[in-house]
């Protein structure tokens, strides 16, 4: 691995590279939780987090199919550290899509040639810091943040606040910013090592040319795109996932025997098993299609820029929607039920194996699925396009 400018194939090799080291103390660091300080530092020396840079600022430019596949691949093995991951790179996209190329060169060129990571203190459902404005040029941020995955051992943070008016307002900071702290306060089931607790602003000073206001936060279809490309994140970690459970469970049935009452003598020639693991393909490669489709169609809206319109917004909307839908129901499945064709020995605590259901279960939570469910029933219907919030 190293950090020099990963071509396209580079990207997902070296995804493939980390993901080997990280698969070594995945099972111990799920059970410590805490923040994953020596692995994020080898996902900074790899050179992945200026993959979704444009080139003009020193990243690797990579393509939206690229960057979800390195975010798929790590969360195969660690779905903790594919989540970080993939939060940064949804951060950049956020400030692409939110604000001017003027306004963020500087970060993006720092971020590519020191590889800066970044870390989320957004969470707009959560309204506890206020922004009050102190001067022509000048705000403070002040309150609490909860849910800010990544945002211990950032480099740069994501932040946002509600004005008076009741506006919110989001701005990119240091993460060592005089005022911000971070109560270290997760201790979820799930997704042990994201950091996704607390953080705290104390009369957090931010300058106005720190806030992302032009063209801001979902107010043409273009910048809508940023929940979208959250969500297929998540779409692309529950695969990972899944995929890492059907493999683990798939390398485990092939050494053992089969069950005493089987006329087979190998657990692979049950017809049982077979059964199961058939099912496990049929789901994987549903997910695996309808992701590729998602992913295709939101990159031609990346490519249309402020071109897009309203309607071709929700077609990808819809697209995404579907496969978040198909990608939590198959890792909810195959996380639980590789077990039934892996037997008692896998339960052992040693192995950690309900690491895989814990982890899906927590993050497939984040927003609920009924909702997609919901969005899509209602566009069948009567063909209407969701509405665009921070969650679709």
């Amino acid at each position: 691995m190293n950090a020099s400018s990963p071509t396209q194939f580079d990207a997902i090799k070296i995804a493939q590279q980390l993901a080997e080291k990280f698969a070594e103390t995945a099972a111990e660091r799920d059970k410590t939780g805490g923040n994953p300080k020596v692995e994020r530092d080898l996902i900074r020396e790899s050179g992945l987090l200026g993959l979704s840079i444009p080139n003009e600022f020193g990243g690797q430019g990579g393509s939206w199919k690229t960057i979800f596949k390195t975010i798929q691949t790590i969360a195969q093995v660690d779905s903790s550290l594919a989540h970080v991951y993939g939060f940064h790179h949804l951060l950049i996209a956020t400030v692409q899509l939110f604000s001017q190329p003027e306004q963020y060169e500087k970060w993006f060129t720092q971020t590519a040639k020191e590889n800066l990571f970044w870390g989320n203190t957004l969470n707009p459902l959560d309204q506890r810091t206020i922004a009050t404005k102190v001067s022509e040029t000048d705000y403070i941020f002040h309150g609490d943040k909860s849910f800010c995955s990544g945002s211990i051992d950032s480099d740069i943070l994501l932040c946002s606040a509600y004005n008076e008016a009741g506006k919110l307002l989001i701005g990119v900071i240091p993460t060592v910013r005089e005022g911000v702290s971070f109560l270290g306060d997760w201790n979820n089931m799930g997704q042990r090592q994201t950091d996704s607790g607390t953080s705290h602003f104390e009369q957090v000073k931010i300058q106005e040319s720190e806030l992302l206001l032009n063209p801001g936060p979902l107010s043409t279809p273009y910048s809508s795109l940023r929940p979208l490309i959250a969500q297929l994140i998540f779409v692309h970690m529950f695969l990972g996932v899944a995929e890492g459970a059907f493999e683990t469970a798939k390398a485990t049935v092939q050494s053992q025997k089969a069950w005493s009452k089987s006329l087979a003598e190998n657990a692979v020639n049950d017809p049982f098993t077979q059964k199961h693991f058939a099912e496990f393909y049929v789901q994987l490669e549903g997910v695996r299609l309808l992701a590729n489709k998602a992913v295709e169609i939101l990159q031609q809206a990346w490519n249309m820029g402020e071109n897009l319109t309203a309607e071709q917004r929700g077609e990808v909307s819809i697209a995404i929607a579907t496969a978040k839908i198909a990608s939590t129901n198959t890792s909810l499945y195959i996380t639980q039920n590789i077990f039934q064709v892996m037997g008692a020995r896998a339960t052992t605590a040693k192995l950690n194996l309900d690491r895989f259901w814990r982890n899906v279960r927590t993050q497939t939570l984040h927003d609920p699925v009924d909702y997609k469910y919901q969005e899509i029933g209602e566009w069948v219907l009567t063909g209407k396009v969701p509405d665009p919030s921070f969650y679709s």
